[in-house]
């Protein structure tokens, strides 16, 4: 299996402060995982402080992309 994480940076509070969102995105995001079973096809979305989304998680089979 395979954990993908996409974050778009381009917009919103990522755009203004990189570093800060994506520490907090992984900290809160990987604090949750502990609530999904991490099987194939399990993600959620991901989202910033000012809750907009800005991309998502995934668990696919070790053969996807």
């Amino acid at each position: 299996m395979k954990f993908l994480l996409e974050v778009n940076m381009a917009d919103g509070r990522l755009a203004e402060d990189a570093a800060t969102e994506l520490g907090r995105i992984l900290r809160y995001w990987g604090g949750n995982l502990q609530h999904y079973p991490l099987s194939p096809g399990d993600g959620s979305a991901i989202y910033d402080s000012d809750y907009a989304e800005v991309g998502q998680w995934r668990i696919v089979a070790a053969t996807e992309a």
